[in-house]
C-alpha cells in the first residue's frame, strides 16, 4: 500500500501523515511550502513530525503542477491518496481569489486524474463546513443544500465535492468526502483566530472579536480529525461518499476565550468588532452519518484541547 498526503506540511496533513506511518504505512507527503503563513512552521512539521518515520519520503510539489505530479504518479503510483492540500482561509479569498481556484480547483483536478488512471482504492478528501453558507438550519446535515456559498473558499470546496462526485461516477474508483468544522490543537495555522487569540493574550495585546462576540463555532480538536480521516480510510464506499467531521457542539466565542484566558493565566482585551464579510453566525455538525458508518465519534474536550494547544504554543513560540 503507497499512500499519498498532499498538503503534507500543512497542519492538519502533517498530523494525518503521522498517523498512517504509526499504522506501518509507507506515506509520500506533498507539500509547496506556500508562503500564505510562514514556511518555516511547515517546515518544522516535517521534521518533527514525520521525517522520524522510517516510511516517509517529501515531496515539494504544487498539486497545480500537472507534469510533476504525473511525474510522482509514474515513479510512486499511489493506492491510496489522502487529499488536504488546499488554500485556506475565508478572508483571504476575499483579496487573493485566484489563489483558490488554481490550488482548490486545479490543483483538485490533477489529483482526480491521477486517482482515476491509476484506479485508487480510496481517495479521501478535505471539504470545509463552510460549503452550507447561511441557509441551513442548525446542526448542519450533509443532506442539506449547500448551493448558495457566501464565500469563494466555500465555492471551491462545494466544487471539489460535485468534481468527486462525478470522476467517482465516471471513472469507477471511491471517493469520501469529509466536511471539517473549525480545526485548532498543536501545530495549527497562525492565521487562525485560536492562534491569534493565544498569542495576544500572552503578549497582553487586544484581540479582535466580530459580531460583538455573539458567534459559535463547532471547534474541533485535530486529533479527533485525524480519527475521523482514518475512519474512512479502509471503509470505501461504493461510489461517492460525504460526512461532516466535527464534534458537534456549538461553542460560544466568548467561551473560548474564557478557556484561554484560564489556560494561560491572563484575562484577554477584547475589541469588539462588526461581522466580518463571508463569515456566518453558528456552524455546527450532525456527527449521526458518520457514527453509523464508522462508529467514530469525537472525544476531545474543548478544556482539554486547549490546554494542549497552550502546551505546545509555549514550547515553540
Amino acid at each position: 500500500m503507497t499512500v499519498w498526503v498532499t498538503g503534507a506540511a500543512g497542519f492538519v496533513g502533517a498530523h494525518t501523515a503521522a498517523a498512517l506511518l504509526a499504522a506501518g504505512l509507507r506515506v509520500h507527503g506533498i507539500d509547496n511550502l506556500s508562503d500564505f503563513y510562514d514556511p518555516a512552521l511547515k517546515e518544522d512539521r516535517v521534521r518533527t513530525i514525520l521525517e522520524p518515520h522510517e516510511g516517509f519520503r517529501f515531496h515539494q510539489l504544487d498539486c497545480t503542477d500537472a507534469a510533476a505530479m504525473n511525474a510522482l504518479a509514474e515513479s510512486h503510483p499511489p493506492t491510496h491518496v489522502v487529499h488536504l492540500a488546499a488554500q485556506a482561509g475565508v478572508r483571504h479569498s476575499l483579496t487573493h481569489p485566484r489563489a483558490y481556484i488554481d490550488s482548490n480547483i486545479v490543483g483538485f483536478l490533477n489529483v482526480l486524474e491521477i486517482c482515476r488512471h491509476a484506479q485508487v482504492a480510496h481517495l479521501v478528501y478535505a471539504s470545509s463546513s463552510s460549503v452550507y453558507g447561511t441557509d441551513a438550519a442548525q446542526p448542519f446535515r450533509t443532506s442539506d443544500r449547500a448551493d448558495r456559498p457566501i464565500n469563494l473558499y466555500a465555492a471551491t470546496k462545494r466544487s471539489n465535492e460535485l468534481m468527486a462526485h462525478a470522476y467517482t461516477h465516471l471513472y469507477a474508483f471511491p471517493a469520501t468526502g469529509l466536511r471539517f468544522f473549525t480545526v485548532y490543537g498543536p501545530w495549527g495555522r497562525p492565521d487562525m483566530a485560536i492562534a491569534k487569540f493565544t498569542k495576544a493574550i500572552a503578549a497582553g495585546a487586544p484581540i479582535d472579536v466580530y459580531n460583538g462576540g455573539d458567534m459559535r463555532r463547532d471547534f474541533t480538536y485535530v486529533d479527533d480529525i485525524v480519527g475521523g480521516v482514518l475512519s474512512v480510510f479502509d471503509r470505501p464506499p461504493a461510489q461517492h461518499a460525504m460526512y461532516n467531521l466535527g464534534c458537534g457542539v456549538p461553542v460560544p466565542l466568548l467561551e473560548l476565550i474564557a478557556t484561554r484566558e484560564r489556560h494561560i493565566g491572563r484575562k484577554a482585551q477584547l475589541n469588539f468588532l462588526p461581522m466580518q464579510p463571508g463569515d456566518v453566525h453558528e456552524t455546527y455538525a450532525c456527527v449521526d452519518e458518520l457514527r453509523e458508518a464508522t462508529g467514530y465519534v469525537a472525544t476531545t474536550s474543548l478544556d482539554e484541547g486547549i490546554r494542549r494547544y497552550v502546551e505546545w504554543f509555549k514550547s515553540y513560540y
